[in-house]
């Protein structure tokens, strides 16, 4: 029997706990309340102590507990700065490390899945894992050919584990939803679930990755490692040497932070572009820094790691979205709003004020309005409190516009990208990204010709 299967009883415990948890603290403020403390001050207490223990428990878990800890920990910018700043540790921590395998484990997959003589294939393999994921963990190793390479194992049982977890999780959904203001807890972990047997599959990560690999090849920007061999259970990809981002945020120059944010938002965009596929878990525990960028040793490289979740989109980011967005920033609002309900944005049996769908999308899209825009906690955590606050315009409206199915992972993966650029608190030259790769943003009459063709290849 694997290791996680062997503690689903202790796991599911731990997680059904929570909710239990979340209604004795909620007893607890309504006392607070009782006795005349300010229902803000109470709300904010228990905000607090609802994060620390879910942080706690995550924490301690592989499977989907850790990648819904994961998903969340991108949004932890939108956080009040009281209840963010004590856990901005623990939620990086989740970023980067779990609960290692046992080596007698990991040893059996190889085994198993490289056959008996699988040391034969390695000049050198460390036991002690360099990484440890959601589903896996990575081995650093030197090739039967010389090359550094990182060996990523997956756990035996993670797909019941993710599953079981996601479930778990799923089922008290509403009551995590305070903890991210504005943000609906339910379709992400629904969506983490759908994204299950593809995560799974080494096959599909292989293809990928190698497809990126061979399209930056060259970049002055990107790096992405090669695929070196793969098979069930094992993926074998070159290894990067390079500052986790995580290291970034927490203690990066303000050169390294607006360097490392400027290519993260290259590479959102163009990797659509260029690829065909959207890179599609953006948490800082995928990428580093690499010495060697084009202005010599002293400048920057982006490296790319892990592509077990990707959205294919083989004519790049719907042009739809760039269309949308540069009508927003003219002010055509009876235009946006008119894409938006063919788009289905809008519902049919919806009726809204065009001007009033424009007031709420400019704030979101500020960013694009300016050559260069600062990232910030307290910018995300304005965004935040505008649309999760009952009382504002935006809520109200907010509640009634529909993200389509097509849409849902791009909005995730901008979102995510987003609350990564605000915990670096990178300036960026988002327009000039947005320029260079988004479909239907520069107006240009042979860039909108070219936007024509790929909607038509798109729809052959």
């Amino acid at each position: 029997m694997s290791d996680l299967p062997r503690k689903a009883v202790t796991r599911t415990a731990k997680l059904a706990a929570l909710p239990l948890g979340f209604a004795g603290r909620a007893t607890w403020g309504l006392g607070k309340r009782i006795v005349g403390e300010s229902a803000e001050i109470v709300g904010r207490e228990l905000q607090q102590r609802t994060a620390e223990q879910l942080f706690k428990v995550l924490g301690e878990l592989k499977g989907g507990a850790m990648k819904f800890g994961q998903a969340l920990s991108v949004f932890e910018s939108a956080l009040p700065e009281e209840i963010a700043g004590p856990y901005r540790a623990a939620l990086t921590k989740l970023q980067e490390a779990a609960p290692p395998m046992p080596t007698r484990t990991v040893h059996a997959v190889l085994e198993e899945r490289l056959g008996p003589d699988w040391r034969d294939l390695f000049e050198e393999f460390e036991d002690k894992p360099a990484a440890a994921a959601s589903i896996g963990q990575v081995h650093r190793a030197v090739w039967h050919d010389g090359r550094e390479v990182a060996v990523k194992v997956q756990y035996p049982g993670a797909g019941e584990a993710l599953l079981s977890d996601l479930g778990q999780l799923s089922r008290f959904a509403r009551l995590l939803g305070p903890l991210i203001p504005g943000m609906d807890i339910k379709p992400l972990i629904a969506e983490l679930r759908d994204r299950v047997s593809e995560e799974l599959d080494y096959g599909l990560e292989a293809q990928a990755q190698a497809a990126h690999a061979e399209e930056f090849a060259d970049d002055p920007d990107v790096v992405v490692p090669a695929v070196v061999h793969q098979c069930e259970q094992v993926l074998v990809t070159e290894w990067i040497d390079g500052i986790p981002l995580s290291e970034i945020i927490a203690d990066g120059t303000q050169e390294q932070r607006d360097r490392a944010g400027q290519l993260l938002a290259r590479f959102l965009f163009s990797g659509p572009a260029r690829t065909g596929l959207l890179h599609a878990d953006p948490h800082p525990g995928n990428f580093r820094l690499l010495p060697g960028g084009p202005a010599g040793e002293d400048d920057w490289r982006l490296g790319v790691l892990d592509f077990g979740t990707v959205d294919r989109l083989p004519g790049g980011l719907p042009a739809p979205i760039g269309v949308s967005l540069r009508m927003t920033l003219d002010g055509e609002a009876e235009t946006v709003y008119e894409l938006l309900c063919a788009e289905g944005f809008v519902k049919e049996t919806i009726d809204l004020d065009p001007d009033a769908v424009l007031d709420y999308l400019l704030p979101i899209i500020e960013p694009a309005r300016v050559e260069t825009f600062t990232f910030t906690r307290s910018w995300m955590r304005s965004q935040a409190a505008r649309i999760a606050d009952p009382r504002s315009p935006a809520y109200q409206l907010g509640k009634q516009l529909n993200l389509p199915p097509a849409y849902l992972l791009i909005h995730r993966v901008t979102l995510s990208t987003i609350g990564v650029l605000c915990q670096l608190g990178a300036a960026v030259r988002l327009r000039e990204e947005l320029e260079e790769w988004l479909p239907g943003f520069v107006t240009d009459g042979s860039e909108d010709d070219d936007t024509g063709e790929e909607e038509s290849a798109a729809g052959a």
